[in-house]
């Protein structure tokens, strides 16, 4: 009967973990590139009170076993790199990868981490995040540009002072991961390359394996608000059975003590 209480209790503590991870999901339903994540379970070591194939008689096996469970845990966190939707802005420094690939964003510490978030921005004519990080590619605007153009394979153009023709001031090159499931996420909506993600691919947008970058949008979180609803709301009533084991053996307990 305490088994149960125990298994109720990890089955309560799991599905608190994957409520987590849906609230984060929601949370993030707004943020540029977010992609969403799902928790991932395993059931834990199994008591073997029976050995399944063992003798029962002399020439007789027993062709079941008994073994009673203890219960589950949380493993992990699979983050699904699905694409979300392209939404227009009127803001020409937001830049979109319209397929697979990341933007390189250099850290303080010289670092390289990688985004899909194209909220761009200027600052001392650099091509920044939202957190000031410049792009890996070191773009200089110069200050008396114009208009800013970024073509769909990443090169980027600016007409300067009173030059009539556009001239090329940079090229935004994009990487990808054989494993990008593997990146490390550091929030700021940057990831890092990891063990497990293997070594960055780097590539013009709209070469072999690159997507294209799309001035003037950004993409979407991937998460699908009703999904996430639904498995709220699974998750709930699991976690209401749980709790109903716990408190139907502790009545069972109860009923024990009083024979």
């Amino acid at each position: 009967m305490i088994n149960s209480l125990q298994i109720a209790k990890t089955g309560m503590q799991a599905l608190q973990t994957q409520l987590d991870v849906i609230s984060h999901n929601l949370a993030n339903v707004g943020t540029p590139g977010f992609k969403r994540s799902t928790a991932l379970f395993e059931d834990l070591i199994y008591q073997n009170l029976r050995q399944v194939g063992g003798n029962a008689t002399e020439n007789a096996e027993l062709p079941t076993g008994l073994q009673i469970g203890l219960g589950v845990r949380t493993v992990a966190t699979a983050r699904t790199y699905t694409q979300g939707n392209l939404r227009q802005e009127d803001d020409n420094l937001a830049v979109a990868i319209n397929g697979n690939g990341f933007f390189r964003v250099q850290l303080p510490d010289g670092s390289i981490a990688y985004t899909r978030d194209g909220s761009f921005k200027l600052n001392e004519g650099q091509l920044v995040t939202n957190q000031g990080y410049p792009l890996a590619d070191a773009i200089q605007v110069p200050q008396n540009a114009r208009s800013l153009t970024i073509g769909k394979d990443g090169t980027v153009t600016a007409t300067v002072g009173n030059a009539a023709q556009p001239q090329v001031i940079g090229q935004i090159t994009l990487a990808n991961f054989i494993n990008p499931a593997g990146l490390e996420p550091l929030g700021q909506n940057l990831f890092r390359e990891s063990q497990v993600s293997g070594a960055p691919v780097e590539g013009p947008p709209g070469a072999e394996g690159f997507g294209q970058t799309l001035q003037g949008y950004l993409e979407s979180s991937n998460v699908n608000v009703v999904q996430e609803l639904v498995n709220m709301i699974q998750t709930q009533r699991a976690y209401e059975l749980n709790s109903k084991a716990v408190t139907t053996s502790d009545q069972m307990l109860q009923r024990l003590t009083q024979l």
